[in-house]
């Protein structure tokens, strides 16, 4: 029997949309107010949900004290109270939409948990404007 097991965080981030390769009229046509290069900033909240066999031992998905940890140490020690354009390594080269975090988010969580589980990352940006990613 297959459950989802989940875990509710957040982080505040400040970032811009900008791609180098474009020019200053291209980027505000394109990102708009989102193009501001004194930056804006959001308070994000994410759902990591973790699905897999319940453990006949535990009773468990995943212990959630295991995810909680995993999600501070890998996503909000990373991100929270950064400007993600200049302190993310991942956003160097890498226009830091909701769309490029969550995946983000995906790989860096993805890549420490047991290849058993399936994972959902969802990113709210904002309360009505959100993205989320299952890999692939």
């Amino acid at each position: 029997m297959r459950v989802t097991a989940s875990r509710k965080a957040h982080f505040n981030a400040a970032h811009r949309l900008h791609r180098k390769d474009w020019s200053d009229e291209q980027n505000k046509a394109v990102f708009g107010k989102c193009n501001n290069p004194h930056y804006h900033g959001h308070n994000y909240e994410l759902l990591v949900h973790v699905t897999g066999e319940i453990d006949q031992e535990t009773g468990y998905v995943i212990d959630l004290k295991i995810l909680k940890d995993l999600i501070k140490n890998e996503i909000e020690n990373a991100f929270d109270h950064k400007n993600l354009n200049e302190q993310v390594p991942e956003f160097k080269n890498l226009n830091p939409t909701a769309e490029n975090i969550v995946v983000v988010i995906w790989n860096k969580l993805k890549a420490k948990l047991d290849a058993k589980y399936d994972l959902e990352v969802v990113l709210y940006e904002t309360p009505r404007n959100f993205v989320s990613y299952k890999g692939g």
